[in-house]
């Protein structure tokens, strides 16, 4: 690039007047060559990709007088500005975003000034290319008409694209999308497309093709990235027809109808047929080849099959037609051809519904009289029921069906063609009961299956029944529950049971009647149910309160059933209460009580529930009485003899106290007595003896019983210690020494018996004191051999004496036989003697009776001196 320096008129002058007044030299730029960043800008190349705002140069110059220099960019008018400078600094910045592919030199006029003299040239910058273009398809859009004959891999079209970059951005290469899905192939440099090897078209199958055509550059440098840029288009292919398809029949398969009332010469159907060849098409000429035995025609242009004879000529039912369709050119060659085969069938309508007939003609009405609950599967005889169709085939199909209570009857058939005999058979015997329907109703309907009318005909079926004793007479419930008071008269209503029988006439009648062991004194009215009293019956609560039987409910022919009946006699108050027999004469101790009683024989509560009460007493503040249990007891206050003498001046304590018993029935009744009581003090409470025999004082049988018991309890003992001690001695031939006793047995220390006898005084008041009169012997055995025995007292007839007892376990050296002297009352005794028992007595007996065997034993082991 040349330098170019401009000199004006105005620069000359100021030059020359310098040089008249003073030598200035003007300033200039460094010239530092074409790759460098400073100088002149001479030879600057600019890649358009560079971004605004880049500084892409710096101006760098001097003035040989050194003075400072400002630098200036300056275009011709016109010009777009691209770069700006800093007149200072020299640095050139770019403000316009280049573009190649619309200017590639720019223009530039740079200036360099010293305040006195500029110096400017002019410089042209190179804009070098970069990949920012993508390539663009040309002469778009591509239509391409391919006959369907062309050849596989023959060219049919050539696509071009462009790219505006250089270099290997602007080259391009081809390709197809779905390489593998079309039947098409293009020339990766040449844009030439063309049809696969092996593939042919089809106009057929697919008329038109769309093939989708990718062009890519060669890619290149933009702003620092290697970028490769592509685009698309499509290339309709029209495939051509040629004629090469046989013509083609269309709604395959044919089906005609030719009804009854069809008349001769009627179209049936059209047969209709295309050339295969749908882009030129020729012409198709019909014909019938075979199948229509003189019946129909078919006309050669349009397809029309005809019938020509009348519906009753025919003589099918089903008829095949062959039919052809044949290509005609237009010079009037027949081609090719393609056959079809037409059926037409002979359809009888559907005019007539299913009709129900009876032995003398239609009917739709059918009656029958039966007994009710035949057998299951019984077929109903007396029903005489035909049904017929009279149409034809599919037209005289149709069902049976019997509409009505469901479960009793089924009717058969159930599909019918053209004609049958119906049958109807009892399927629920149960349900066909007189009792709950004396008719049954049913509707038999008939319709057609498979028609579009769907005729349907019905006949009513009525069936009137006929009862039978079938029903057992049945109560209104399984057990009757009655009461009745005892003192009802005879001939008295208890209780009315209720049976019913469902069936007719007399098969419905109930008879009753009663058996049992508890229905002899009851009686049943057998039309109405009533159960009653015998006239003489006589009812006792106290006796028998529960009765039961059981009542049979039976129709004419003996069918029944039975119920069970339980009838409670209610009590009535109607005893008194009764004292026992020990009422007369009570003894009491003071401190005790002493009970009466009194029974009443009712039988339930509150009747037999009584209450005591004193109603007379002298005086009335010494005893009390409990109401419930009817001990008497006294006053509280009342401790001794003493208290008693002091209230009375009556010295015997012999009292008689009017007591009463009254029952708590309604309406109540009573009894009043006189009770003598004997008041006394216990003076032998310290020993047991004592009182068991004040116990007993009353019953004296009681304490001979309880003697003549312990006694005998005594002698059995003995006897079985004198046989054991003697087999033991017999078995070992031994005599034992006393002195060898005696030094196995301690001596016993001396034991003093006490014999205690109870003497009964009867004083002039007729009371019973007991006095205790003690005699105390010592009894001293020193050697132990000696054998002291104390035989019990035998009693006087017809008193025993009492059991001896032993002294209380504080004296253990000595023990007590008590004595008895008086008289006791047997009764007293008997009654004592149930509620103690003779533990203690036994007790006694036995230990005492022990001892003397021993004592015995040790007298008859001692040798003889």
């Amino acid at each position: 690039m040349k330098h170019v320096r401009h000199f004006t008129p105005s620069l000359f002058l100021s030059l020359v007047h310098v040089c008249l007044v003073q030598a200035n030299y003007a300033p200039y730029f460094f010239d530092n060559g074409a790759r460098s960043t400073n100088g002149n800008m001479a030879l600057l190349s600019l890649s358009e990709d560079t971004p605004v705002g880049t500084h892409v140069y710096t101006l760098n110059g001097t003035d040989p007088e050194g003075d400072p220099v400002t630098y200036g960019l300056t275009y011709e008018a016109g010009s777009r500005r691209y770069f700006s400078v800093d007149k200072n600094l020299g640095n050139v910045t770019l403000i316009e975003e280049l573009d190649r592919e619309k200017e590639d030199e720019i223009e530039v006029v740079v200036s360099i000034s010293d305040g006195l003299s500029t110096v400017s040239e002019k410089v042209r910058i190179l804009v070098m290319d970069a990949n920012d273009e993508s390539p663009e398809f040309i002469n778009t859009p591509y239509i391409v008409q391919v006959p369907e004959n062309a050849p596989s891999s023959s060219s049919i079209f050539k696509i071009e694209a462009v790219d505006k970059d250089t270099g290997s951005g602007g080259s391009i290469t081809y390709f197809l999308q779905n390489i593998h899905a079309n039947k098409f192939t293009i020339d990766r440099h040449s844009g030439v497309l063309r049809i696969k090897t092996g593939v042919t078209l089809d106009y057929e199958k697919s008329r038109t093709h769309f093939v989708v055509v990718v062009a890519k550059d060669g890619g290149g440098k933009l702003r620092g990235d290697n970028k490769v840029f592509s685009a698309t288009t499509t290339v309709t292919v029209n495939v051509e027809d040629v004629q090469d398809t046989p013509p083609m029949f269309i709604g395959t398969p044919y089906y005609g109808y030719v009804y009854e009332d069809t008349l001769a010469g009627s179209e049936v159907l059209t047969v209709v047929a295309l050339d295969g060849d749908r882009g030129k098409p020729n012409s198709i000429h019909y014909c019938i080849v075979n199948g229509d035995e003189g019946s129909f025609e078919i006309s050669n242009t349009t397809g029309a099959i005809s019938v020509i004879k009348s519906p009753n000529q025919l003589k099918k039912e089903v008829y095949e037609l062959k039919v052809q369709a044949s290509e005609v050119s237009q010079e009037g060659d027949v081609s090719v051809y393609a056959f079809a085969m037409v059926t037409i069938r002979v359809v009888d309508l559907n005019n007539h519904p299913p009709t129900f007939y009876g032995e003398n003609g239609p009917q739709n009405r059918f009656e029958l009289t039966m007994y009710e609950h035949p057998p299951e599967g019984e077929i109903l005889r007396g029903l005489k029921i035909t049904v017929n169709d009279s149409d034809q085939g599919a037209n005289a199909k149709f069902n049976l069906r019997l509409v009505g209570p469901g479960g009793i009857f089924r009717v058969v058939p159930q599909t019918v063609l053209n004609e049958a005999q119906v049958t109807i058979i009892v399927e629920n015997s149960a349900a066909i009961d007189y009792e709950k329907f004396t008719v049954l109703t049913f509707k038999l309907l008939a319709i057609e299956v498979n028609t579009p009318e769907k005729f349907s005909s019905t006949a009513d079926v009525v069936i009137r029944l006929l009862d039978t004793n079938d029903n057992v007479p049945k109560f209104s419930s399984d057990y009757y529950i009655a009461r009745i008071p005892e003192n009802s008269p005879g001939g008295s209503n208890v209780v009315a049971v209720t049976a019913t029988d469902p069936d007719s006439g007399l098969w419905g009648e109930v008879k009753y009647s009663i058996y049992g062991t508890g229905a002899d004194l009851f009686l049943i009215h057998p039309s109405t149910g009533i159960i009653y009293t015998q006239p003489w019956a006589v009812l006792d609560a106290e006796v028998n309160s529960k009765y039961n039987f059981y009542v049979k409910a039976e129709d004419t022919d003996g069918k029944y059933s039975l119920a069970e009946v339980f009838i409670t006699v209610l009590d009535v108050n109607d005893h008194s209460p009764e004292f026992n027999e020990n009422i007369q004469e009570k003894t009491m101790i003071i401190g005790s009580p002493v009970k009466i009683e009194a029974i009443d024989q009712d039988a339930e509560e509150p009747n037999n529930i009584v209450d005591y009460s004193i109603m007379q007493a002298d005086p009335a503040n010494v005893f009390d009485i409990d109401q419930s249990t009817g001990e008497i007891k006294l006053k509280s206050y009342i401790r001794s003899l003493d208290i008693i003498h002091n209230i009375t001046k009556n010295k015997d304590c012999i009292w008689s106290v009017v007591v009463q018993a009254k029952d708590r029935g309604s309406p109540s009744f009573s009894t009043t007595a006189v009770l003598k009581i004997d008041i006394t003090e216990e003076t032998l409470h310290k020993g047991p003896m004592a009182a068991f025999l004040m116990q007993t004082k009353d019953n004296p049988m009681k304490a001979l019983g309880v003697l003549a018991g312990v006694m005998g309890i005594m002698v059995l003992i003995t006897i079985m210690i004198s046989t054991a001690m003697f087999w033991r001695n017999k078995r070992s031939n031994k005599i034992m020494p006393v002195r060898r006793i005696i030094k196995k047995r301690q001596t016993p220390q001396s034991r003093a018996v006490r014999m205690e006898w109870l003497k009964f005084k009867r004083p002039s008041n007729a009371a019973e004191k007991f006095v205790v009169e003690d005699d105390a012997k010592s009894l001293h055995n020193e050697n132990s051999n000696n054998n002291i025995q104390v035989a019990p007292v035998l009693p006087t007839a017809p008193l025993p004496p009492p059991p001896p007892t032993l002294a209380p376990r504080g004296d253990a050296l000595g023990w007590r036989v008590p004595t008895v002297s008086g008289s006791l009352t047997p009764k007293f005794i008997n009654k004592q003697l149930k509620k103690r028992g003779h533990g203690s007595a036994h007790n006694a007996l036995v230990s005492e009776l022990k001892m003397k065997f021993e004592k015995r034993n040790a007298a008859i082991g001692e040798p003889h001196i």
